[in-house]
């Protein structure tokens, strides 16, 4: 891997860490995978428009995000049922528009040499997911216990909602290219899922999230080089192998409660 890859792959790896933070204390753990391939109807349209892939997923992925935040403002359907049906309208229309050896590079990841745009690109949003969650961690974490008290306490539920949302999507399209769209989603739940079991509090779950993940990729893609097998599925194998291990460690299974948003 190329250093401006290896860059953006650590940048993506951070984020993808926090998101996932909450995307486990908000039991969006099923949901959270399934999110991931939203991105396949914009990934075909793009290869049938000649543009760059990534442009496709995110924009899919952004407007799936808005779209799963307007259904459940006029419906009282749960943010898993939703992304659900999105999910599964998605992942035909992307099977639809992209085919043969396009979708599975979508499918599984295809990496190679980073453009500096790409480059660019990558910090800028990797940056801006880790500000989002950083700056308003205390927010996400009161709107967990209830929003009815996130709305006494003059925090928009509905507004961090969509945040929330955004910025899933956006560490989802980071990841597409080395992880493809069935496997982003592994790697946002399985390093926030080790850590959930391991830490004492959200600062520690960040700090084991944030490592887990960028253990899992950057050793992922170092043993993928040398064995000459995709970068996306070994990636995934060793953050598995990460969370097994974690089951064998003592410590502070579970510990991370919602309750600590009351503190």
């Amino acid at each position: 891997m190329d250093i401006r890859a290896l860059l953006v792959c650590a940048a993506m790896a951070v984020a993808a860490g926090l998101v996932g933070c909450f995307a486990v204390m908000r039991k969006m753990t099923l949901a959270a995978d399934a999110f991931s391939h939203v991105a396949l109807p914009g990934i075909g349209i793009a290869l049938a428009l000649k543009l760059n892939p990534l442009l496709g997923a995110l924009a899919a992925l952004l407007a799936g995000s808005l779209l799963i935040w307007v259904i459940e403002g006029k419906t009282r359907l749960s943010t898993e049922a939703i992304t659900g049906v999105v999910f599964s309208v998605a992942l035909a229309a992307g099977a639809l528009t992209a085919t043969g050896e396009e979708l599975i590079d979508a499918l599984f990841g295809a990496p190679g040499r980073m453009s500096i745009p790409e480059m660019v690109f990558g910090l800028a949003a990797a940056l801006a997911v880790t500000g989002f969650v950083l700056a308003m961690r205390d927010r996400l974490l009161i709107s967990l216990v209830s929003s009815e008290v996130a709305i006494a306490a003059g925090i928009g539920a509905r507004g961090l909602q969509l945040g929330f949302l955004l910025a899933f999507a956006i560490t989802v399209a980071l990841g597409m290219r080395y992880l493809g769209v069935l496997l982003m989603g592994s790697l946002i739940i399985i390093p926030a899922t080790i850590a959930k079991r391991l830490a004492r509090g959200i600062d520690g779950m960040f700090t084991v999230a944030i490592a887990a993940a960028l253990a899992a990729t950057l050793l992922g893609d170092g043993v993928a080089a040398w064995t000459h097998r995709p970068s996306g599925p070994v990636i995934v194998v060793i953050a598995g192998a990460l969370f097994f291990l974690s089951l064998a460690v003592s410590g502070g299974g579970g510990r991370v409660r919602r309750t600590e948003a009351e503190g």
